[in-house]
């Protein structure tokens, strides 16, 4: 096999596709940090940045990102999707200047007939119009076979026809796709083999999604059965169950396939968390490689055999994405989980103390508290009596917000024993005080990571005067372990500057 058909490429779809996802609308703003991740950092082959003639704001988003391209030599690796309209679609490129168009045209009959109410010649021949003007202006048009799975299932000598005869137009690529997500993996090898038998000289590629939760293993079987390309979403955003999701696909193809890919899997993490920032859709925390807890032993005797030779780990390392292995704190840890989070954090307890660590992490997990690697000097400082939170302490906090109220704070710290105060404003409660808070920081010549993730946690059913933990992710510039911190309190708002002042006690040394 050679290298150039053992390398599958990637169309990332993820702002076309993916923002059909309920409730997902990306600014061009967010679409041009996409793209340029996608393109620049993970290597993805191609973007699908946006669908023709939706609207003004979705024309001056694909200028903006054309210009880019543009400037990036990337301009032939921007791809938007458009429908045959003869010179609609064209005429709107045009415009914007990208020039890779995606026609979107009817893979089954079925469609055809019942949503166009056209016969396949006349399909056939919009088709061709809208082709040869788009060919005419300099555009690079692949053709979408919408529904192509249902249609060769049901209706399998119209795709044969189609095939036969659109590939006689200037069309690059063929897309199959399987958009109600209605295939088995060997449905797809039995379909795609077939149609790559009777048109060897064609370029396909294939188009997933996951209503049966089998996108990943459809495109292993895809590529095998001999597509040339995949098309995936950052964290499988998509309509309904979603688009087959980059992460698993990419990795599962470098590992459990001879085929190889352009993306960085370093940068697979980023992506993801890119993503979910920008859509507002929360990924779980038991995604595969992405998730929070993912590369999390949480049963002491698993960190007790990672200890002894990584008997507990698999392929799917977490150094290949960026990320590390945690040992989760909680009643099922044990004394190899609480000597592998103490290791991270570079401390050495004798045996008794790591003893009585221990079970203070058993009690607190009983309660179904969470405990964190940063909690432990905390427990260390409470078991050994030791008052580690001296040198750096938020005396007071004032915030004042609400409606038609420009949020302030004012903010007193003790600090090595001496006091410092500040006001500032903000767009709101916790901007003012993290205002007031950076003017006494930059006094003290102190710098903090930037806020990178701000979550908060109420439990379900709980009343309005539950407790509240906010979970805020730090991260600098450059840094590939990020610090997590908690705070919990009745309050919100407190409860944001408990972790904040967390933050400090972990970057002064007092833990």
């Amino acid at each position: 096999m050679t290298e150039s058909n053992s390398t599958i490429e990637i169309l990332d779809v993820t702002l076309r596709d993916g923002e059909q996802t309920n409730g997902v609308s990306f600014s061009w703003q967010q679409k041009l940090n996409i793209t340029k991740h996608l393109l620049k950092d993970l290597k993805t082959n191609r973007v699908e940045i946006a669908s023709a003639r939706v609207s003004p704001g979705e024309f001056e988003a694909v200028k903006k990102i054309v210009e880019w391209s543009k400037s990036e030599g990337l301009h032939d690796r921007i791809e938007i999707l458009g429908f045959v309209d003869i010179d609609k679609t064209v005429e709107w490129m045009k415009g914007t200047g990208v020039r890779v168009l995606n026609l979107l045209t009817k893979g089954s009959l079925n469609h055809l007939t019942n949503q166009l109410r056209k016969t396949p010649a006349e399909h056939f021949l919009d088709i061709q119009k809208t082709v040869a003007n788009a060919s005419a202006s300099g555009i690079t048009v692949n053709v979408y076979l919408e529904d192509w799975s249902n249609g060769y299932l049901h209706s399998r000598d119209y795709v044969l026809e189609y095939l036969s005869v659109v590939s006689k137009y200037p069309v690059s690529k063929f897309y199959l796709a399987d958009t109600l997500g209605v295939l088995s993996p060997r449905e797809v090898r039995t379909a795609i083999t077939d149609l790559v038998k009777e048109f060897p000289k064609l370029w396909f590629e294939f188009h997933g999604h996951n209503d049966y939760d089998l996108a990943v293993a459809n495109c292993l079987e895809a590529v095998e059965a001999g597509v040339r390309g995949l098309h995936v979403a950052v964290n499988g955003l998509g309509e309904r169950a979603g688009n087959s999701p980059l992460e698993a696909v990419v990795t599962a193809l470098h590992d459990k396939t001879k085929f190889r890919t352009s993306v960085v899997e370093r940068e697979i993490t980023n992506a993801s968390r890119l993503v979910e920032i920008f859509s507002g859709k929360r990924i779980s925390d038991n995604r595969p490689i992405v998730g929070e807890d993912v590369f999390t032993q949480t049963a002491g005797v698993h960190a007790d055999g990672d200890k002894k030779g990584n008997l507990y780990a698999n392929p799917i390392l977490p150094e290949r994405f960026g990320r590390t292995r945690v040992y989760a704190l909680g009643k099922l840890a044990g004394k190899a989980s609480i000597t592998e989070n103490l290791k991270q954090l570079g401390m050495v307890l004798s045996p008794e103390i790591e003893k009585k660590v221990l079970e203070r992490v058993i009690e607190l997990g009983d309660q179904n508290k969470t405990v964190t690697k940063e909690d432990l000097p905390y427990i260390i400082s409470d078991i050994t009596g030791e008052n580690l939170e001296a040198s750096f302490r938020i005396e007071t906090c004032t915030v004042t917000s609400g409606i038609g109220v420009k949020p302030k704070a004012e903010v007193k710290v003790n600090y090595q024993g001496k006091y410092f105060e500040a006001n500032g404003e903000g767009d709101g409660g916790y901007d003012a005080f993290m205002n007031a808070l950076g003017k006494i920081l930059k006094e003290l010549n102190i710098q903090i990571p930037k806020l990178y993730d701000y979550e908060v946690r109420i439990p379900p059913g709980g009343n309005t005067n539950a407790l509240v933990e906010t979970v805020i992710t730090w991260k600098g510039d450059g840094d590939s372990h990020p610090i997590r911190t908690i705070g919990i309190d009745s309050d919100q708002q407190v409860a944001a500057v408990k972790a904040t002042e967390r933050l400090l006690h972990i970057l002064l040394g007092n833990v």
